[in-house]
């Protein structure tokens, strides 16, 4: 039985999707400006002036891949989202390390792009996003108040969504090092030993005891005297 006809559709999806791949692939390991149109039309098996039937220019293509990653992390079924609100915050500080793991290995290739962005752009095109952190963080924590629990057990003046972007960031950075950068053990030790004790300092501080009670008394003598 013959194979039905690809609908033109289809074949637009196809080749669509064949270009934001190729230029994935050629963006993150070449770079921006080291990578033209031809080189993507190559790369994808199509003519250069399929390329522009989908995009207007090499501007485009590079906006859609970010446009991917931000579309992906913002969703609640994202692995990295469902590690968050896996446990009464912070308890959950190893899962979502691990979490943190898995994302920067599944979308390595994104994350590239956005050192992409900063060596050849001074971050024109990831600026916004970044700068609207913060505001996510908040509604995210807002709107999981109840799976999280943080409000009741972070320190006092400590909002759950300042917690959650700056472990969030903490973990990013230190696997982009590992996997992007190519750099395994970078604190010295095996990354699972590595990544508890920086679970054990984020979630219970750096001092110890009796430094945290005397630092903790020290600020409140401050903030009376204010």
């Amino acid at each position: 039985m013959a194979r039905p006809r690809e609908t033109q559709e289809a074949r637009s999806h196809r080749s669509r999707g064949q270009i934001l791949e190729a230029a994935l692939e050629l963006f993150s390991h070449r770079g921006y400006g080291a990578t033209s149109i031809r080189d993507i039309a190559d790369a994808a098996k199509v003519s250069t002036g399929n390329v522009y039937h989908h995009f207007k220019d090499k501007d485009a293509i590079f906006q859609e891949l970010l446009n991917q990653y931000w579309t992906a992390i913002e969703s609640p079924d994202f692995v990295f989202n469902r590690a968050l609100v896996s446990g009464p915050f912070p308890d959950n500080l190893e899962e979502i390390g691990g979490a943190a793991r898995d994302m920067i290995m599944e979308y390595r290739r994104h994350v590239a792009l956005i050192y992409v962005d900063v060596i050849e752009f001074e971050g024109s095109h990831i600026r916004k996003f970044y700068s609207e952190m913060s505001q996510r963080f908040g509604r995210f924590a807002a709107q999981n108040r109840d799976r999280l629990m943080a409000d009741s057990r972070l320190r006092t003046g400590i909002e759950a969504g300042d917690a959650l972007m700056l472990v969030t960031r903490f973990f990013m950075n230190y696997f982009a090092v590992e996997i992007l950068f190519g750099v395994p053990d970078h604190f010295g030790k095996q990354s699972d030993k590595a990544i508890r004790q920086i679970c054990d300092i984020l979630r219970f501080g750096l001092l110890g005891e009796a430094d945290r009670t005397a630092h903790d008394r020290a600020l409140g003598d401050r903030a009376h005297d204010a």
